[in-house]
């Protein structure tokens, strides 16, 4: 059984993340509001993924993920904060966390994510042959997608950039989702993340302005090999998402 510990300082957060994963078969080893605690049990249990809140006890989210370095911890971490600052967000990820989860959050998304780390990090793939590659290429698309994103201005701290991540994915997956943007992609990702369709279209929308307003256009379509946008332009959220998914299968087709 996969193992986790979690560090949080909201006590009812932390007890629905861990009913949650309790349910899906993931032993919480630990839960601790103090960083310190929080460590020790990481010594103690040696658990597949560690959650970090950044507000703890005595030792603070900061402090926890340089003492993770210290004892080469080789498992997952997933911080959980209320930061939106991107330097404050890049800090955190180049600390070794490999994904930061902004608040308010989902007690269930937090689970999902630890659940996909526990499986990546501790073999928890399919033994057969295409179950693996199928499992290897979810997490290389995730991790292109992310680098994609830093590259061209989407900050890890806007809702927006999980929905786009989701809905890039949908579109790997199923390129004909693209057609059925309103009726069918964000309700899906609406579902998954337990909001409104409304709500994903807007903060996706924000996700590709924030890009776009910080003039990264040049590295746009450097992605893409082509002079796609100029200017103003801005594409619509359908074909943004149809162009990083034409883009990330393109690479997969060529080897890349």
């Amino acid at each position: 059984m996969k193992k986790v510990v979690l560090m949080e300082s909201n006590g009812d957060f932390a007890k629905e993340v861990a009913e949650y994963l309790n349910r899906s078969g993931v032993e919480v080893s630990g839960i601790a509001d103090d960083g310190n605690v929080g460590l020790e049990f990481v010594k103690q249990f040696s658990p597949d993924v560690v959650v970090v809140g950044m507000v703890l006890k005595s030792l603070d989210g900061f402090g926890v993920l340089d003492k993770l370095r210290e004892l080469s911890f080789k498992s997952s971490i997933i911080a959980v904060g209320n930061f939106n600052d991107d330097a404050l967000v890049s800090k955190i990820l180049a600390k070794g966390a490999k994904y930061y989860l902004m608040k308010p959050v989902a007690a269930e998304l937090v689970g999902e994510r630890v659940k996909e780390m526990a499986g990546e990090e501790r073999g928890n793939t399919p033994s057969a042959g295409l179950g693996v590659r199928e499992r290897r290429n979810a997490v290389s698309i995730d991790e292109k997608i992310s680098n994609i994103f830093i590259s061209i201005g989407i900050p890890a701290s806007i809702k927006g950039y999980g929905y786009l991540r989701e809905g890039v994915k949908m579109a790997v997956e199923n390129p004909s989702i693209i057609n059925n943007i309103t009726k069918e992609l964000y309700p899906k990702i609406a579902e998954k993340f337990s909001t409104t369709p409304s709500k994903v279209e807007r903060a996706i929308r924000h996700s590709i302005e924030v890009a776009f307003n910080k003039g990264r256009i040049e590295a746009i379509n450097s992605i893409f090999g082509v002079r796609v946008y100029i200017g103003t332009e801005k594409p619509t959220n359908s074909e943004f998402i149809a162009l990083l998914a034409d883009k990330l299968l393109l690479d997969a087709a060529s080897g890349n």
